[in-house]
């Protein structure tokens, strides 16, 4: 699926490259991703798959709410109106140009994030080792990325400058290998449908599909299937705060992590893997599709 990223590595050139293509309609863009990454034509008069629904949305409906969820600084003021407070992570400071970065107030870890940006993070496990002024070169570069949407996902191109974000760490001493088990929690109209768990990120990532159960579904996607992680103890509370937060939109993948039994908000997303995911069997992409009631068009 991503073979221009085995051609073009630097995500800096992809970003570029993008950047230079943003005079080309959002609908003939789509079009083309969507036969270059999945091999087939969209079908946007008549959706049925999942994958046909997101970029339908992304050209015909426009939410603020969802613009303000997407955004990683803005998303906490969302989660605290629906008294889910208490699922944030610490905030450390808010910066709002990589030339006001500073270090000395933080605490020894942290994770610095971009409020609109992906795979705009830095993760620091010491301080130490770290040199301001190549983190805030880091983050001028990632600045500049900021501004293209890859898959022509409105809710990240807004007029508002992002500001960077300094969050607590969260860790987890009981996986393998330090990573987080990240739950990306599948829902629709506030309706859980299936959890997506991701786990040993950095040694060989694995992902495997749940029900509301916690039945392995034997569904492939991105990455492959592994043996699976256990039933998470807090499992119906996580499922109950995505609830919560899908109640005001058609489809939104709601990512939580479980540390210890205690729930954690990590963010919401729109347009899970901006609609390009070959599934195996394909008939998920028709069951999740079934589940996604379009709203009405507003754009």
């Amino acid at each position: 699926m991503n073979f221009y990223k085995k051609i073009i590595r630097s995500r800096k050139l992809r970003f570029q490259i993008l950047r230079l293509l943003r005079f080309i309609p959002d609908k003939p863009t789509l079009q083309w991703q969507y036969r270059m990454k999945l091999g087939r034509k969209l079908n946007l008069k008549d959706p049925k798959r999942y994958s046909e629904k997101l970029q339908w949305m992304k050209l015909y409906y426009r939410d603020p709410v969802m613009q303000q969820c997407a955004d990683k600084y803005t998303v906490r003021e969302y989660i605290e109106s629906k008294g889910l407070g208490h699922t944030l992570t610490k905030l450390y400071a808010v910066f709002h140009s990589p030339d006001e970065i500073v270090l000395d107030d933080l605490p020894n870890k942290f994770v610095m994030k971009l409020s609109n940006g992906s795979a705009t993070n830095l993760i620091c496990t010491d301080k130490s080792t770290l040199n301001v002024e190549d983190v805030r070169r880091k983050f001028r570069d990632f600045y500049a990325q900021s501004y293209t949407s890859a898959g022509r996902e409105w809710v990240y191109t807004t007029d508002k400058k992002p500001v960077i974000i300094v969050e607590e760490l969260l860790e987890d001493d009981t996986q393998r290998d330090d990573s987080l088990c990240d739950y990306k929690i599948m829902c629709f109209g506030g309706e859980v449908h299936c959890i997506i768990c991701h786990y040993d990120r950095f040694v060989d990532h694995r992902s495997n599909i749940y029900d509301t159960d916690w039945n392995d579904r034997n569904i492939t996607g991105n990455y492959p299937q592994g043996e699976g992680v256990k039933r998470p103890e807090n499992l119906e509370e996580m499922l109950d705060v995505a609830r919560t937060l899908s109640k005001d939109f058609p489809a939104v993948r709601v990512d939580l992590y479980s540390i210890k039994g205690k729930t954690y908000f990590g963010e919401l997303t729109f347009f899970h893997c901006s609609g390009y995911v070959k599934y195996t069997p394909d008939s998920f992409d028709f069951e999740l599709g079934e589940k996604f009631v379009l709203p009405e068009r507003n754009h």
